[in-house]
């Protein structure tokens, strides 16, 4: 069992429950999945790119990327159908937790000037999208291999019906939000 789901079930859970007085089990709020997604425009002219980015999304979450493609064809930036366009992974169970702690806690204090994460971004239902600039703030890139910085878009779906509710679990589980 990975460290951060330990710390759920032991301390996170228990809290969320008493400030939500939750009855069930069941009805505190837990992480689902997390989806991380990284667009290359750029693959439409030069294909070697995207290769390149799958490998990175791979290293930082070690699962390997599904290639993405365009839905439909839009003339104004040259793109066809079914153009390979971007890639994505979806993590769920323990590798979810590990990425999960990686994130917060060696990825995100690299940032530079980083002073937190919006609180604003949640979409209404639970679920909280981040958006990170340059994918080399995970360690497990290595700089000096690296022709193009892309950035990518982590979003982290949970079973909690509201916001706040998502809000205070990824606090518990030490999602750096701004202070206001």
């Amino acid at each position: 069992m990975s460290r951060l789901l330990a710390f759920y079930k032991e301390e996170v859970a228990p809290k969320l429950t008493e400030e939500f007085g939750y009855k069930n089990v069941h009805e505190v709020p837990r992480l689902s999945k997390i989806v991380v997604n990284v667009g290359v425009g750029e693959a439409i002219q030069n294909l070697k790119l995207l290769d390149e980015a799958a490998d990175e999304l791979a290293q930082i979450t070690g699962q390997k990327a599904a290639i993405r493609r365009a839905r439909k064809s839009i003339a104004a930036f040259k793109l066809r159908a079914k153009m390979p366009i971007g890639c994505s992974v979806t993590l769920r169970g323990r590798r979810m937790y590990e990425f999960y702690d990686r994130l917060v806690n060696a990825a995100l204090p690299r940032v530079r000037d980083f002073r937190g994460v919006s609180d604003r971004a949640f979409d209404g239902r639970g679920n909280y999208t981040l958006g990170i600039l340059e994918q080399i703030i995970f360690p497990e890139i290595d700089y000096d291999k690296v022709s193009r910085t892309h950035g990518l878009s982590v979003t982290i779906v949970t079973t909690a019906k509201r916001d706040d509710e998502a809000r205070q679990l990824l606090a518990h589980l030490g999602m750096p939000f701004k202070r206001t």
